[in-house]
């Protein structure tokens, strides 16, 4: 993505999502009263914090047998990341951002999310590493060849006494 692009991503999230949340809470308020908004924005967020809470303890258990059977915790890494961000969303009000973040917290959905996060972050460090491949360089191509020490005693070629 381009710096512009990136700016532009940033505005929509920053001002464009909390604007369609505020819309939407209003949407709701009108067809079932502000009182009961309320109350079904608490009971989302008392929801996240139980989710979280849950999956957060799984994925924190995971994370530590895989550490201990001496496996590279990918998955459980993703998890956790996924679990942090959408339990962010659960506790922000809204329901728009509670959706997604159940849809992330979930271990149902949360396969998705992580296979769409595994993309993005793979299809990052492929450009970013052919972006900074060094060709030959300033000291020529590479030469491959074996290393031979020195004697102990120090004196000499190796092996002729």
């Amino acid at each position: 993505m381009s710096r512009g692009a990136w700016r532009l991503a940033l505005v929509v999230l920053f001002v464009g999502v909390p604007l369609v949340e505020i819309w939407f809470l209003i949407q709701v308020g009108q067809v079932i009263g502000p009182w009961w908004t309320i109350l079904l924005l608490i009971a989302a967020s008392m929801l996240g914090t139980w989710l979280i809470k849950r999956e957060g303890s799984r994925a924190w258990r995971a994370l530590t047998d895989a550490l201990r059977t001496g496996r590279m915790p990918a998955r459980e890494l993703a998890d956790g990341a996924l679990i942090l961000v959408g339990g962010t969303l659960m506790l922000t009000p809204g329901f728009l951002s509670d959706a997604v973040g159940v849809l992330l917290i979930l271990p149902m959905t949360r396969p998705l999310a992580r296979r769409g996060l595994t993309r993005l972050i793979g299809s990052r460090l492929l450009r970013a590493g052919t972006a900074r491949r060094p060709g030959p360089g300033p000291r020529g191509p590479v030469i491959r060849g074996e290393v031979v020490d020195d004697p102990p005693d120090g004196g000499g070629r190796p092996g002729v006494s």
